[in-house]
């Protein structure tokens, strides 16, 4: 009996070491009126399906609660270890009949929604996450949010799926229960489907032509709840400068560093539709492009907002891997590491006939100076190695004859 009960737990063993090695994987979807990317889990005992937005930069899963049943639904007690790991506000209570998102003595949530800014106190909880050929992650904690504050989320979504640096990210957590190494990768789709993998790499020819840069902190949180001389747990990289068309702009380098209080650097965000940048570097940038493109006979036309530089679509050529343009680089510590922006990524087509820089102007005085937009994204794959605190990325998948969809 000993024999047989040890080879069914070696079994085991393996069976559950086989699923861990791919890791989970969620296809991502565009949504065309919002240019949102967002990916469909699966939660509790009646498995459903929640369409979620990706953000890099929040910092939990959420969703509504509204029509939300499960039996496998336990809210997280005010004053627990999970609540405190969570990093819990108090307690929050609800004076309606219980469920899901209305319970007593419930730790705390700071559930935001980036794009109406709102943070709403709502209550942590924790149900089983599914996912289609994979094992069953239990005890997921997540937040509840009404449904009354989906207001700016692509329509159908009803959570954010949240991928900061934080002991409960969706990653994190993950990881932590499938025993997989604190990995993910990202690609974002500009048609068709993308994918979201945590976990190990996935096994693609794109993989050993990444490029690798370090991931660094800042030292000042910007999130909507932080406590003092707390970090950011959002994705900054170490841009040095950029370059159009091979020749470096002249900026300060003080806007691509990150002051004592937080202010400067560059940033990668999945809810920010286009790359952001401090006046001083996008009239620069904006100036260099004009002027390299008018060298390739692009013809300039009137400016469509909230773009600044546009141009006659006609005069464009294109390819399978998008409009030809000038290459736009943002320049990484190391030997010849550069994140080559190309016209795919640098262009947005707004309709037949007008074709605009893909960049937007910042302001004068932005808490960071350079915001990598999803626009810039797509099509590119990321991979985020928190054990490492690396970034390997590459360039358009196009270029390679490649996409997200074909990974």
């Amino acid at each position: 009996m000993a024999s047989v009960s040890s080879s069914l737990f070696f079994l085991a063993i393996l069976f559950s070491a086989a699923h861990a090695q791919h890791g989970l994987v969620l296809p991502i979807r565009k949504d065309a009126n919002t240019s949102q990317f967002y990916a469909t889990i699966q939660m509790g005992s009646n498995r459903a399906k929640i369409n979620t937005v990706i953000d890099l930069g929040a910092q939990f899963l959420w969703f509504a609660c509204n029509d939300y049943t499960s039996n496998t639904y336990a809210p997280i007690p005010c004053g627990s270890s999970k609540c405190e790991t969570a990093r819990g506000l108090g307690c929050v209570s609800c004076n309606l009949p219980p469920r899901p998102g209305c319970t007593n003595d419930t730790c705390g949530s700071p559930a935001y929604n980036p794009f109406q800014d709102v943070l709403v106190a709502e209550g942590f909880a924790e149900d089983t996450l599914y996912s289609k050929n994979q094992p069953a992650v239990p005890q997921f904690l997540f937040s509840c949010m009404d449904s009354g504050f989906l207001e700016g989320l692509a329509t159908g979504a009803t959570g954010l799926l949240g991928l900061a640096r934080t002991e409960i990210s969706f990653h994190k957590q993950v990881a932590g229960k499938l025993n997989l190494l604190d990995k993910f990768s990202l690609c974002l789709p500009s048609s068709g489907l993308g994918k979201l993998s945590i976990g190990p790499s996935a096994k693609s020819g794109i993989s050993k032509s990444l490029k690798s840069t370090p991931l660094i902190i800042n030292p000042v949180s910007n999130a909507p709840v932080s406590s003092e001389n707390e970090p950011s747990d959002e994705y900054f990289i170490d841009v040095k400068s950029i370059k159009v068309d091979g020749q470096t702009l002249s900026v300060k380098d003080s806007y691509f560093s990150i002051d004592k209080n937080g202010v400067g650097g560059t940033k990668i965000s999945t809810i920010q539709n286009y790359t952001a940048l401090h006046n001083s570097i996008y009239k620069p940038l904006t100036r260099a492009f004009v002027k390299a493109a008018s060298n390739m006979k692009i013809k300039r036309v009137a400016a469509v907002s909230p773009f600044r530089a546009c141009f006659s679509s006609d005069s464009i050529s294109r390819s399978p891997a998008g409009p030809s343009a000038p290459a736009i680089d943002l320049v990484l510590p190391g030997n010849d590491v550069y994140w080559r922006i190309n016209g795919g990524n640098s262009l947005v087509e707004i309709d037949q006939k007008t074709t605009c820089l893909a960049f937007v102007d910042g302001g004068s005085n932005p808490r960071t100076s350079i915001v990598i937009g999803a626009h810039q994204l797509e099509e590119n794959l990321l991979e985020f190695d928190l054990v490492s605190s690396q970034l390997k990325f590459s360039s358009s998948l196009l270029v390679e004859n490649k996409s997200c969809s074909r990974l």
